[in-house]
Order: C-alpha cells, then sequence, then structure tokens
C-alpha cells in the first residue's frame, strides 16, 4: 500500500483561468507585433510621419480607448 504526498493547495494557484488568459493575449501581442513590423507612411494633415504598422495601430487604440473613456465619463 502507497500514500500518496499531501497536496499543496499553492500548486495549483499560479495557474489560475485569468493568468492563462493573459499569457495566451500576451502570446498572440508578440506575434502580432512581430508580423507588423514593416514600415508605415502616415500622414496627418501636412507632416508625415514614418512607423512600424503595429505602432501606429497602437497609438490609434490608445486615442480610441481615451475618447471612449471621456465619452463614458460626460454621461
Amino acid at each position: 500500500m502507497t500514500t500518496q504526498p499531501p497536496r499543496d493547495p499553492r500548486a495549483h494557484a499560479f495557474l489560475t483561468p485569468g493568468r492563462i488568459i493573459m499569457l495566451v493575449v500576451a502570446a498572440l501581442t508578440l506575434i502580432f507585433i512581430f508580423g507588423n513590423t514593416r514600415q508605415t507612411k502616415i500622414r496627418l494633415l501636412v507632416p508625415e510621419v514614418t512607423m512600424p504598422l503595429w505602432l501606429a495601430l497602437l497609438f490609434t487604440l490608445l486615442i480610441g480607448a481615451l475618447g471612449g473613456l471621456y465619452a463614458a465619463r460626460r454621461r
């Protein structure tokens, strides 16, 4: 008859569903960034800026999120 050692409840605490989801999101983000490193030209009125596509999309996301937060707070 063999006895099993008592299980440590902290052993499963590291891989919670939330952490697994965040690891998957982080991996997908890195894949997106490395897949979109080519330079792109962006023109806003007169100045023309050249930057990586992922960075331009990140700026667009941040501007949209700030606009959404502002609109939500105004209500």
